[in-house]
């Protein structure tokens, strides 16, 4: 097993020493925008210097409990021991050498891996990206190209990413697409999570303006992420599975958020007992190291050589952390991960129980969220938006998802303590 003596020393609590942001944190804000694009989302002037577990610290010395992960990708918490010991040793023999044109060994040891632990009944082939977005462009190619079909369908509050294929399903937030038209064509988005979205796609869509034998897959989120971290009715992930089966579809799962144990499984989809044919992940396959990878059936990936390709993807690096962090999901961090999002869920009903403002959660594992209400029962958007600043003001480190969500999902190594901190400060900002 990998180790090497790493601790950095940060405090498991929060601990702040200025006020915020501090002065050392302001200007290098002030430098960010004088160079940097504005499209970046900064939800408080957060600037991190190092990180350990499930605590980060600025570069002040203000020190947070971080409930956000990197937004779910940090799963084996910052800079894991064993995770930093794999990469220097990697970064020791060879920083890159591009999968594209050559092979080397752990790139494919991670592909055996991934393959042998997909939800597939015949292991899976992997084509490894750099991203969440581009393992979903890769997708809707892979999909287009088996079939010989053109049409996709994808989800209201979708999230998969920027880039323009992705871009086209996403359908989350109007800023995401707005003034960047045209998209790709062929995608049509119905609603996420009911059987009556299915209803309306079989009964009115497919016998009107959609023939099913021109769509090349269904693209879903086995839970949806930026959307709300939304969990479907029961029986909706197969139900679309069945539908697939019956027309000849390619049944897309984006595990980008959701994936790599999160959810107490290695992929959420494992918790409906589906077994789709693609496989989209990225984010916590490899500790923060930019990572992804399109899984598939191994019959369907039969593109040839040169007609999808990478030059950074699988860099090995990154496949070294990624072979890590597999390691340390399956040791221990996803059955971690059940029973802390139990904890969570626990506290946070009772949370809603005291502050009726605050909805009963929802979600799996450690991927949890929920909503926000004004007095007269609508989603309230503005108080979730003041709970988050406040919380960074106490040393929690939340985000938004949805209209009016707040989710959590802290690195697996969170600990018991650390819930009942974060539920703490919670219920005191709702007191105040």
């Amino acid at each position: 097993m990998l180790s090497i003596p790493v601790n950095l020393g940060l405090p498991r609590v929060p601990s702040l020493v200025t006020s915020l942001p501090g002065p050392h944190a302001q200007a290098i804000i002030e430098r960010d925008r004088a160079v940097t694009s504005p499209s970046y989302t900064r939800d408080y002037p957060l600037v991190v210097a190092r990180g350990e577990g499930c605590m980060v610290e600025d570069v002040d010395g203000n020190v947070f409990l971080d409930m956000t992960a990197g937004i779910a990708v940090t799963n084996t918490g910052h800079a894991h021991p064993e995770v930093i010991a794999a990469i220097q040793a990697q970064s020791a023999n060879l920083l890159h050498m591009s999968g594209t044109d050559f092979y080397y060994e752990p790139m494919v040891e991670l592909a055996e891996k991934l393959a042998s632990r997909a939800p597939f009944p015949a292991g899976a082939k992997v084509f490894f990206t750099n991203s969440g977005a581009e393992s979903n462009e890769g997708a809707i190619k892979l999909a287009r190209y088996y079939t010989k079909r053109s049409q996709i369908v994808a989800f209201l509050g979708a999230f998969h990413g920027r880039t323009y294929g992705a871009m086209s399903l996403t359908a989350s937030k109007v800023v995401q697409r707005q003034n960047f038209g045209p998209f790709v064509p062929g995608v049509t988005h119905i609603p996420y999570g009911t059987h009556a979205s299915l209803d309306y796609l079989e009964k009115h869509l497919f016998p009107t303006i959609l023939p099913p034998q021109e769509v090349a897959a269904i693209v879903v989120e086995a839970i949806q992420g930026e959307g709300g971290y939304i969990v479907p009715e029961d029986g909706f992930l197969p139900r679309i599975r069945e539908i697939c089966d019956r027309y000849g579809i390619l049944m897309v799962v984006d595990e980008v958020q959701s994936g790599m144990g999160r959810t107490g499984r290695l992929f959420a989809i494992e918790h409906w007992g589906v077994m789709p044919d693609i496989i989209t992940i990225a984010k916590g396959i490899a500790s923060g190291l930019p990572l992804g990878a399109i899984l598939s059936r191994p019959e369907l990936m039969t593109w040839p050589p040169g007609a999808h390709a990478t030059t950074f993807g699988g860099n090995p690096v990154a496949c070294a952390a990624g072979i890590a962090t597999l390691r340390l999901l399956e040791s221990g961090l996803m059955a971690n991960a059940l029973q802390m999002g139990e904890l969570l869920q626990t506290g946070l009903t009772q949370l809603h129980e005291k502050f009726p403002r605050l909805s009963l959660p929802r979600g799996k594992g450690l991927m949890v969220a929920v909503d926000l209400w004004d007095e007269e029962g609508n989603l309230d958007r503005n108080l979730r938006d003041r709970i988050i600043q406040e919380a960074f003001l106490r040393g929690l480190l939340l985000l938004g998802c949805g209209k009016a969500a707040i989710r959590f999902c802290p690195p697996l190594v969170i600990d018991s303590n650390q819930i009942h901190i974060a539920l703490d400060i919670l219920s005191d900002i709702l007191s105040s």
